[in-house]
C-alpha cells in the first residue's frame, strides 16, 4: 500500500490539473452575448439600436440587429444586458506615462526606483482601463519598466490595458529625454542617451532588443526638463532620417516628442509616423503632414490640470515657466492643425497629470474645433491605425478584440459623458460595471 501512494497521488494531481484546464478552455470558448441599446456607428456617426454582440474566446465573433442574430446565440451564452446605454469601442490613448505620476519630473523623481515605477505602472494600469481606455501607447519609461508591466498584463499577472510600449525614449546627451537634475559628479545619463548616427541606430536596436514595440524619440526639447528650450531642434536631420529608417526596418513605427515648429519639420521629412504635441505646429508643417500621412498626437487636456496644480508637484522654476510659455501656444496651433485636416490620434500625456482623467481630453479637442464625433474618431479608428492595430482594436467588428464601453447619454451631444464610464470590458471580461447572467 505504501508503494500506492505516490501513484495516487500523481492520478489526484493528474486530474486535478485536467479539471483547471478544462475549465480554463471552457472559460475560453464560453460565448458572451452583449444586448446594446444603441451604437455608435464610427464611420457615418449614425446609431445602431438594439444591437446583439456575440463574443467568443474573448473576440467579436458577430455583430448586427438583435433580430437576426437572436437565432445564433446558443442556450448556454452567458447575457449582459446594456440595452440602457451607449456602446462604443475601447478606448485608446496614443501618448501615456503609465510608470510615472505627477510631481516625479521634479527632484522628488530622483529617489524613485524602476523596480517602484513598475509598481505604479500596474497600479495606474487598472486606473487607466477602468476609465475605458482599454489600448494605450506607452512612449517613454524608465528601465523598460513599461516593457515589463505589458508583459505582466499579457500574462494576467496584474489588469491593465493592452499595451504599445517604446520603452525608454531616445534622445540627445543633456536634451529632453536625458535627465539633467544631477550634479556632474555623479557622470548620469538617461538610457535613452544616444549621440550621432552609429550611437542612434545602436540605440534603436538596443530598445528593440529589449521589447520595444515602437520607438519614441526627441526630436525637441520639452517643459518638464531642466535647462533645454522646448523650440528648439535637438537631434539633427541626419540623426533623426537613420533612427527612423532603422525603426522602419525593424518593423516598429516612430514618435517624436516635438514641440518646436523646425523640429516638427525635420521629424517629418524624417518619415516619422506621429508627432507628439506639437506646440509650436506652423503651416509648412501641417501642409507636410497632411501630405506624408503623419498623425499629430495633441495633448492637450493637461494645460488645464497643470495650471491649477503645478506648485504642488516639486518643480523647478524653469519647467514652470517653460509651461506657463508653451501650453497656451500649443492650444493656438493645434486648433489651427485641426481646421487644416491634419491626421489626429488622441493622446494626453497621462502622468503629467492623474492618471485615470484621460476622457478630460474630448472636451478640450472640442472646444479647439473638433466634432465630438472626430474626437471620438481620434481615440479609436485613428489611434488603432497609427498603432498599426486596426485589425484588432479600435472598433467593433468581427475578429477584433471585444474591447467596448457603455455610457449613459450621448456622446455626440455632450463628449465629457465620456469622462463617467459606467461598464468597460476587455477581451469580453466585464472589468467595470455589471456582471454577465449566467
Amino acid at each position: 500500500m505504501r508503494g500506492l501512494k505516490p501513484l495516487v497521488l500523481v492520478l489526484l494531481f493528474s486530474v486535478a490539473g485536467t479539471t483547471r484546464v478544462a475549465r480554463a478552455d471552457e472559460a475560453a470558448s464560453a460565448v458572451v452575448v452583449v444586448k446594446v441599446g444603441r451604437m455608435l456607428d464610427l464611420r457615418s456617426g449614425n446609431y445602431l439600436a438594439d444591437q446583439l454582440i456575440l463574443i467568443e474566446a474573448g473576440k467579436i465573433r458577430e455583430v448586427g440587429a438583435e433580430r437576426d442574430l437572436q437565432p445564433h446565440v446558443p442556450p448556454s451564452a452567458q447575457a449582459i444586458d446594456l440595452s440602457r446605454y451607449t456602446v462604443l469601442p475601447g478606448l485608446i490613448d496614443a501618448h501615456t506615462h503609465l510608470t510615472g505620476d505627477p510631481g516625479t519630473e521634479g527632484y522628488r523623481g530622483l529617489g524613485i526606483s524602476v523596480p517602484r515605477e513598475a509598481l505604479t505602472g500596474a497600479r495606474n494600469g487598472r486606473v487607466t482601463l477602468e476609465a475605458g481606455f482599454t489600448t494605450v501607447r506607452n512612449v517613454g519609461a524608465n528601465g523598460y519598466a513599461d516593457i515589463a508591466l505589458r508583459d505582466a498584463i499579457n500574462a494576467g499577472d496584474v489588469p491593465g490595458p493592452r499595451i504599445e510600449a517604446s520603452g525608454p525614449a531616445i534622445g540627445i546627451t543633456g536634451g529632453h529625454c536625458d535627465n539633467n537634475l544631477l550634479a556632474p559628479e555623479f557622470h548620469f545619463f538617461d538610457l535613452g542617451v544616444a549621440d550621432g548616427i552609429s550611437a542612434v541606430m545602436a540605440k534603436v536596436r538596443e530598445n528593440v532588443k529589449y521589447g520595444a514595440d515602437v520607438i519614441k524619440f526627441c526630436a525637441t526639447g520639452g517643459v518638464l526638463s531642466k535647462g533645454d528650450s522646448p523650440d528648439r531642434e535637438q537631434y539633427s536631420p541626419e540623426e533623426m532620417r537613420v533612427l527612423v529608417q532603422e525603426a522602419h526596418r525593424l518593423g516598429r513605427k516612430a514618435a517624436a516628442h516635438a514641440h518646436g515648429a523646425q523640429g516638427i519639420k525635420d521629424a517629418v521629412l524624417a518619415g516619422v509616423d506621429s508627432i507628439e504635441h506639437g506646440s509650436f505646429i506652423d503651416d509648412e508643417d501641417i501642409q507636410l503632414m497632411k501630405e506624408r500621412g503623419t498623425y499629430l498626437v495633441p495633448t492637450l487636456y493637461l494645460s488645464d490640470w497643470f495650471m491649477e496644480n503645478y506648485r504642488k508637484l516639486g518643480l523647478t522654476d524653469d519647467m514652470v515657466a517653460k509651461a506657463k510659455y508653451v501650453l497656451p501656444a500649443a492650444r493656438q496651433n493645434v486648433a489651427r492643425a485641426f481646421r487644416a485636416g491634419v491626421k489626429v490620434a488622441f493622446g494626453t500625456d497621462a502622468a503629467v497629470y492623474p492618471h485615470g482623467l484621460n476622457a478630460h481630453e474630448f472636451a478640450v479637442m472640442v472646444k479647439l474645433g473638433m466634432t465630438p464625433l472626430a474626437a471620438i474618431q481620434a481615440a479609436t479608428i485613428n489611434a488603432a491605425d497609427l498603432l498599426g492595430w486596426s485589425d484588432r482594436v479600435g472598433s467593433l467588428e468581427p475578429g477584433h478584440y471585444a474591447d467596448l464601453v457603455a455610457v449613459e447619454g450621448d456622446p455626440l451631444k455632450d463628449i465629457t459623458v465620456l469622462e463617467n464610464m459606467k461598464v468597460v470590458m476587455k477581451g469580453g471580461e466585464v472589468v467595470k460595471g455589471v456582471s454577465p447572467d449566467r
